[in-house]
């Protein structure tokens, strides 16, 4: 009886940890695709995440440094918090300024996923 009663509780301790180790395993990451108003892929734009409005308005204390798109315009940026950010991104005279510029709440342990649209603005 006190086999069974320690082998519950270690089954259950074990088992109460396992959240820690779901967290320590799969980290949150956002990923964003920057894109053209016309829906093409844009490599080479810089792409930069901030916690709140004021810090993308003024474009001073970003999450992480500022990342270039790859070949396919994707970054991602890892271990993040799972809030809300706002984006920035630019190539040349386009931006995406005005346009959407919040990702929603991101899911916890998860690879989230973001397009963003940038276009010269005229």
């Amino acid at each position: 009886m006190k086999l069974l009663t320690l082998s519950l509780s270690l089954f259950f301790l074990s088992f109460g940890t396992a959240n820690s180790g779901f967290d320590q395993i799969f980290k949150t990451n956002l990923k964003i695709t920057v894109i053209d108003e016309l829906g093409n892929i844009v490599p080479g734009a810089k792409v930069t995440i901030y916690k709140n409005k004021l810090d993308y308005d003024a474009e001073k204390n970003p999450v992480q440094e500022t990342k270039i798109t790859n070949n396919k315009g994707q970054v991602t940026f890892k271990k993040v918090e799972t809030i809300a950010y706002y984006v920035l991104a630019k190539k040349g005279d386009m931006d995406n300024i005005g346009a959407g510029e919040i990702i929603t709440e991101l899911e916890k342990g998860k690879l989230n996923k973001a397009n963003v649209v940038i276009s010269d603005g005229l």
